[in-house]
């Protein structure tokens, strides 16, 4: 597939280039942690005001999993609670952390007057699959059992996330439909890694290494999964799972120069041929990863605003 970088997007990648940044694959996950984010503060857009941004520790089996709530400053509720999205960050599951997405967390409870919890899981190598899965699962059913309190409503509960963090929401969606969970309202998975397999044509051609390439991809799937017999578990790639049928509506967003384009293509209508109501939004001038950089991608913040919609026409 002919891909043509808008000339925003050339741009910077052409910026990222003259860099001289390593590659991830190239350094250890430490540094590629501090890498990703001085990426994030050059390509944050400006956040906007909001009522409140508080830490939260969420209860779980090892400990407690650290999260941030946003509550913007116009909230749409009803009988004192709001609707909620929970959101797991990108980052391979390798890298990226509350800081990293915290400018998107302020952006998408601003433009979906909703109240954003932004779940900070378990990163890889150290924790290998499924922790960072787990996580997902447990910050979830506790936010829901927690809504209350919270002030969300359980009933208008969604999940959503980038790249690693939109494999996360598919499988927490997936896991809830499956009794392992509360229920879902809905799904956002932005330019999602849902195949771990990686045979999509996207993943071999050179107009998609753009910034993540099919190298890197191995690399942070080398570092998150202990083996290949991982590959075919639907927590790891929920492309895997049996069945589409019953999940929540989804918000799927794709890049034309992306190696996981095909697969996040290929997964939405996967969803819609099961019955799912599927708005599926592609970008084909942009790269993976371009949701984030708001301050330099006018895209970015085009598709922060469409979410936005989409989240108020769901609940």
């Amino acid at each position: 597939m002919p891909v043509v970088l808008d000339p925003d997007a050339a741009e910077v990648y052409r910026a990222f280039q003259e860099a001289g940044r390593p590659p991830y694959e190239t350094v250890s996950p430490v540094e590629a942690r501090e890498l990703y984010l001085k990426g994030r503060a050059v390509t944050n857009p400006e956040p906007p005001e909001l009522k409140s941004v508080e830490p939260l520790a969420i209860p779980a089996p090892h400990g407690s999993i650290p999260a941030r709530v946003y509550t913007p400053l116009r909230l749409r509720q009803a009988g004192g609670l709001a609707p909620c999205l929970i959101y797991f960050h990108g980052g391979g599951w390798v890298i990226g952390n509350l800081d990293s997405h915290d400018v998107v967390c302020r952006r998408l409870a601003d433009e979906g007057r909703l109240i954003m919890v932004s779940v900070d899981y378990r990163l890889a190598p150290e924790h290998k699959f499924p922790a960072a899965a787990d996580d997902a699962i447990a910050a979830t059913k506790w936010i829901a059992a927690n809504a209350k309190q919270l002030g969300i409503d359980a009933a208008r509960l969604s999940v959503g996330g980038d790249s690693a963090g939109g494999n996360l929401a598919a499988v927490v969606a997936i896991a809830a439909r499956d009794g392992d969970g509360p229920a879902i309202a809905g799904q956002v998975l932005i330019y999602p890694a849902v195949d771990f397999a990686m045979t999509h044509p996207s993943h071999s051609e050179p107009e998609t290494s753009v910034l993540l390439t099919h190298s890197v991809m191995r690399w942070f799937r080398d570092h998150y999964l202990n083996g290949a017999a991982d590959i075919h578990d639907w927590r790891a790639s929920p492309a895997k799972a049996e069945t589409r049928a019953g999940l929540p509506p989804a918000y799927v967003l794709t890049a034309g120069a992306d190696p996981l384009r095909d697969e996040g293509n290929e997964y939405a209508v996967r969803l819609r041929k099961a019955g799912v109501p599927v708005t599926h939004r592609t970008f084909p001038g942009q790269f993976h990863g371009f949701f984030t950089m708001g301050k330099l991608l006018q895209q970015a913040n085009v598709a922060a605003s469409e979410i936005g919609v989409w989240l108020k026409a769901l609940n």
